[in-house]
């Protein structure tokens, strides 16, 4: 696995390319990656975001080992974006790629200020809800203490087994006097952390951290379906078909 990896997150309001030379089986970092980050304009800059990070490092598609991707859960439009352009790279150049827990590279980027504590990131869901995971993440692994969920924060402070050191994310900074008062530190909004995709390049030596995806069948955990989607499945009562997936 070691050698030329990008990494692609478009999970939130801010989407991240990076790419960077990586000896995985190590964890050591061979070679600084560069990032770029843009705002809500996702399908429109992150072909270009790519193409501008491949460029600093003088290396094209055909180069890379694999591509890390954000595995959400968050923004279902900008998840879809953001899957089909690293699917639509793997397939053509035959890379492996590789899943990763959005809230677990926020949270990772967390653990860069405070270390290994328990850091929990949460990305707003609407609805008074967050999108939330609590992790501790090691030098060598990842330990997930709640798995990836929709709820309001005062569940999410319920069912944690540990109070964490930070709270992290635009869910965070929405609901940042009840995050304050759960972690006793101020809420650290997504601006102020490493870019998501640099983090999922240093997320991809640790244990526990991601999984590998099938190309024809996996999609990304988008935390709820999309009210489009709920509308049509509760119409003809039945799920609605993805089309990466073969018929049955």
């Amino acid at each position: 696995m070691d050698g030329y990896w990008l990494a692609i997150d478009t999970a939130t309001d801010i989407a991240s390319v990076a790419a960077g030379r990586i000896a995985v089986s190590t964890g050591a970092r061979a070679e600084s990656g560069a990032h770029v980050q843009g705002a809500r304009r996702h399908a429109a800059e992150i072909v270009r975001l790519v193409d501008f990070v491949l460029a600093r490092l003088e290396i094209a598609p055909a180069d890379l080992t694999g591509i890390v991707i954000g595995d959400g859960p968050g923004s279902f439009t900008g998840l879809r974006i953001g899957w089909a352009t690293a699917k639509g790279l793997a397939q053509e150049a035959g890379l492996e790629l590789v899943a990763i827990p959005s809230l677990l590279a926020a949270a990772a980027g967390g653990a860069v200020k405070v270390g290994p504590a328990p850091i929990a990131a949460c990305f707003d869901a609407l609805r008074g809800q967050v999108y939330g995971a609590l992790y501790r993440v090691q030098p060598q692994r990842v330990e997930t203490l709640v798995p990836p969920a929709v709820m309001t924060l005062e569940e999410f402070a319920r069912v944690a087994p540990e109070r964490p050191r930070l709270v992290v994310g635009d869910g965070a900074t929405r609901y940042a006097a009840a995050a304050q008062t759960w972690s006793g530190a101020p809420p650290v909004a997504l601006e102020n952390l490493p870019p998501a995709a640099t983090m999922l390049l240093s997320l991809l030596s640790l244990e526990n951290a991601g999984r590998t995806v099938n190309l024809l069948t996996d999609e990304p955990t988008y935390g709820r379906p999309a009210e489009a989607q709920a509308k049509w499945e509760a119409h003809h009562g039945r799920p609605l078909p993805h089309s990466s997936r073969p018929p049955t």
